[in-house]
């Protein structure tokens, strides 16, 4: 069946020449050319991939009907309003529609939404504000000034690349300041220290970048002035990987922070004192601080810690630190062997906790002294916290699960929660069957994962596994239509149709907590690869599967890239995601030097030696049996360079292996701007997967 794909897939121009193979991993690369983001001659190659890819795959049966159907899901206006943030009496939620593409950001207040009648008010249109700045405007948050929350820093980006404006908004007016903070283009962090004061890294002019791409400074930004000519406040080496800046408050008080970070996983907390000196918390560089309550900041322990174990939570007195130097930490809560702290969100007289109890969904409510409640939630599902905070001490959480869709609940100070709103059902939650199962690894370790299959299914199916397998990101038995970057809707039309769709839960995530993360790390990594196989051998053996492709998008997109290369005997298709792939130099590539701490460098011998055994650029070699390969990426990514994408697709035309490409001009890392962008790709998989696994 290969041999009879390769004559319909893309097989002409792009020469190159050079090894390919691990004897010349480190020989000059012919196609460092496709680098050049906007360059003529690497986007000419792009929509020639793109051209023939759409004349292969749009022509397909029912490709039409399944992105039409795909966007009616998308921008289906029935969704339920999720709050995004409770500033007082008030809750803000950003919301796309078909009318709407790129979004409005709204706000409602409380009672009403609690009373399932909010009347939303639109602060920022962003068609008209795009229409009117002649930009592709694409949201990426506000940070609004406590406790009167009327000033917010206003988060946006043109073609939705990771870099973007800071805009200073008034919410009562309902406009941008005229003269207020601006800050230009660049990958920004920023927090409020009162109404004339922002904490802020950015681009402030040569030298003033790390490797990664991120600010290596943070000045004191005052009203009236320009950033650019603002007081420096802390610097740190360009080999770091930059800042991060936020202003939680507990009990009415702001509370500006720095986070500087070192590398992906070790930071450094800093407190910004009222005479503007900054004080550095001693904490283990590994943990993280999660919100304040009652006083006290909550902080996550990543790595054992004196008495207190790896995933737990702690707390420290923030009056007691920053006034007078006195610091300790005291336990808060501490997670069994098969549960992972998911979220932590603080009210105004409870601290919510959301867990993964062997990948399902649990919730907890902590009061000041610590004694934690079970929160009333679905079983067998996903629980996400949306927000938690205002005077009533309200939470607002999401629960979904593969069948049922997402219900959007509220709980007042851990009480029985009300149903506030849901959405009806795109499909009978009767017509699928969901099951998790366990794989046994290459080192005796159990695998869980999720396989959905048309209710009454028997004998083996063509099934698509996605995973991801790292930077602690678990992978949830959501709604089957949702999280358009892992499929989105074709997940559903996937099973409709007769095939399976499984969640893998390999280790590199948070499914079960640090250490389910740690055990993958740099030297490690094989072991999560050898997960992936370990979950489609036992779909193969245990007559679930007839064909078997495996899905990944960015690290997951590496992960299917070492599917391709390292198993092609096992996979019979391979959905590559805006992935990395050249991990020789995917530290010289955007924002790659800030995953050392995942990978490793690869600059370093030692640490090199390891990368290359599954680097899939350096290890696609000539002459194998590999499947047919669906990559898509974006221009506009600006956080996994899409050239690991092109080169991919460059080596494998050199070598004359079938390979479908498609590139998004816009839409960032999420791979698309809006959901008709999103439609597309979901048709463009669904008519590659009928094609190769059917």
């Amino acid at each position: 069946m290969r041999r009879l794909l390769a004559a319909m897939l893309l097989v002409s121009g792009c020469a190159g020449t050079g090894q390919s193979d691990l004897a010349g991993a480190d020989a000059p690369d012919p196609y460092l050319w496709l680098e050049e983001v906007e360059g003529d001659r690497a986007l000419t190659q792009v929509r020639e991939w793109n051209d023939e890819t759409a004349a292969k795959l749009t022509a397909t049966p029912s490709f039409e009907d399944y992105k039409q159907r795909a966007f009616e899901i998308l921008a289906n206006p029935e969704r339920i309003s999720v709050p995004s943030q409770i500033l007082g009496g008030q809750v803000t939620n950003f919301r796309s529609t078909a009318e709407n593409p790129q979004g409005l950001w709204r706000v409602a207040a409380i009672d009403d939404v609690l009373a399932g009648t909010p009347m939303w008010r639109t602060l920022i249109d962003l068609d008209k504000l795009s229409a009117e700045e002649n930009k592709k405007w694409v949201w990426k948050g506000a940070s609004c000034l406590a406790p009167e929350y009327q000033r917010c820093l206003v988060r946006l980006s043109d073609g939705g690349s990771d870099a973007g404006v800071i805009r200073e908004f008034d919410m009562s007016a309902g406009r941008f300041v005229e003269g207020g903070f601006y800050a230009p283009t660049a990958k920004h962090d920023s927090g409020w220290v009162n109404r004339d004061t922002v904490l802020l890294s950015s681009d402030f002019g040569p030298g003033t970048l790390t490797e990664s791409g991120y600010g290596r400074e943070v000045h004191v930004w005052r009203r009236g002035t320009d950033p650019q000519a603002s007081d420096k406040l802390l610097e740190i080496d360009p080999s770091e990987v930059g800042f991060s800046i936020f202003t939680p408050s507990t009990r009415g008080k702001r509370y500006p922070m720095v986070q500087r970070n070192i590398t992906f996983w070790d930071s450094e907390y800093f407190h910004y004192k009222p005479d503007g000196t900054l004080a550095a918390v001693p904490l283990p560089k590994t943990a993280e601080i999660e919100d304040l309550f009652a006083g006290k900041a909550i902080v996550k322990l990543n790595e054992d810690w004196g008495q207190h174990k790896a995933g737990s939570l702690v707390a420290y007195d923030l009056d007691a630190f920053i006034e007078r130097g006195e610091f300790g930490v005291e336990p808060v809560f501490t997670p069994s062997g098969s549960q992972a702290i998911q979220g932590v969100s603080a009210g105004a007289d409870r601290l919510y906790i959301t867990l993964l109890d062997d990948v399902s969904g649990r919730m907890l409510a902590l009061d000041s002294s610590w004694n934690a409640s079970d929160v009333e939630v679905p079983e067998n599902g996903v629980v996400s916290l949306a927000a938690a905070g205002g005077k009533q001490d309200i939470a607002f959480f999401t629960a979904e699960s593969f069948a049922q869709p997402p219900k959007l609940f509220a709980t007042q100070s851990g009480e029985v929660p009300a149903l506030v709103e849901a959405r009806s059902p795109v499909f009978d939650p009767d017509s699928i069957d969901v099951q998790q199962r366990f794989a046994t690894s290459s080192d005796g370790t159990r695998i869980p994962y999720f396989v959905v299959r048309k209710a009454g299914a028997t004998g083996p199916l063509p099934t698509i596994v996605h995973a991801y397998g790292g930077f602690r990101i678990p992978q949830l038995p959501e709604y089957l239509i949702n999280h358009p970057a892992r499929l989105g809707p074709m997940g559903l039309f996937w099973v409709e149709e007769g095939g399976s769709f499984v969640i893998a839960n390999i280790r590199g995530g948070g499914e079960y907590g640090p250490e389910w993360h740690e055990s993958v790390l740099k030297e490690k990594r094989q072991l999560a690869y050898d997960d992936l196989r370990a979950v489609g051998e036992d779909l193969k053996s245990s007559g679930l599967s007839s064909t078997l492709a495996a899905s990944g998008r960015s690290n997951g997109g590496l992960l299917a890239g070492v599917a391709y290369t390292q198993q092609p005997d096992l996979w019979d298709g391979i959905i590559m995601g805006v992935p990395l792939s050249d991990m020789r130099r995917y530290n010289k590539m955007l924002a790659g030097a800030s995953w050392m701490g995942e990978y490793g460098n690869p600059d370093i011998p030692a640490e090199w030696a390891y990368i290359r055994e599954y680097s899939p650029y350096q290890n696609l070699v000539p002459g194998k049996d590999y499947p047919p390969i669906m990559i898509y990426t974006s221009t506009k990514d600006d956080r996994v360079h899409p050239g690991h994408a092109r080169k991919m697709a460059a080596k494998m035309e050199e070598y004359g292996y079938p390979f479908y490409y498609y590139e998004n001009i816009e839409g960032g890392h999420a791979g698309a701007a809006n959901h008709e962008e999103e439609a597309y790709r979901a048709a463009l998989i669904m008519a590659y997967a009928n094609t190769v696994l059917k």
